[in-house]
């Protein structure tokens, strides 16, 4: 069969691109980190520039979190992660493996969503982490979801929280 030459399916629009060269997407979101149409009235972002010490990131992650918000709180996660001590990258890594795997759920991606609760809650399941961070409880709370995900029952995705640091 003859290899399509034409480039009728292409794309040619620009793309966002930040100083670098890298690709960046400017789109407006929706509140489940889905991409709308370019005007549109979107939800604040979280800046791909971005940085958090630990103790911002966790405070602003769970205020997300308590709102909802788990696609914006990876992407204070991602921040972290990206910046972090080597040692600490595991944390912030599965953190915001859970967080997305959770926006899956929301979403109604269940396939999606157990497979990056199973990588996030494998990533976490150490007795201690860093900053206070109960990975114990993170962990229990990705376990139940991964069960009724899997089992087939509806979740209620409005009550979804876990809490980051034991109080």
């Amino acid at each position: 069969m003859a290899a399509n030459t034409s480039d009728t399916t292409r794309d040619d629009r620009a793309r966002d691109r930040d100083e670098t060269g890298r690709a960046r997407n400017a789109r407006p979101r929706d509140a489940l980190g889905r991409p709308l149409p370019r005007g549109a009235a979107g939800v604040p972002r979280v800046p791909d520039d971005a940085t958090f010490t630990p103790d911002e990131a966790l405070r602003q992650a769970q205020d997300l979190i308590d709102d909802g918000g788990f696609f914006h709180a990876h992407e204070v996660f991602e921040a972290v992660w990206k910046t972090c001590p080597p040692n600490e990258r595991w944390l912030w890594r599965g953190l915001a493996q859970v967080a997305v795997g959770v926006t899956h759920v929301q979403r109604g991606n269940h396939s999606g969503a157990r497979a990056l609760l199973q990588r996030g809650r494998d990533a976490l399941d150490r007795p201690h982490a860093p900053h206070d961070v109960d990975v114990t409880g993170v962990v229990a709370f990705a376990d139940r979801l991964l069960e009724d995900v899997g089992a087939g029952h509806l979740v209620d995705t409005a009550v979804l929280n876990f809490t980051l640091r034991a109080n």
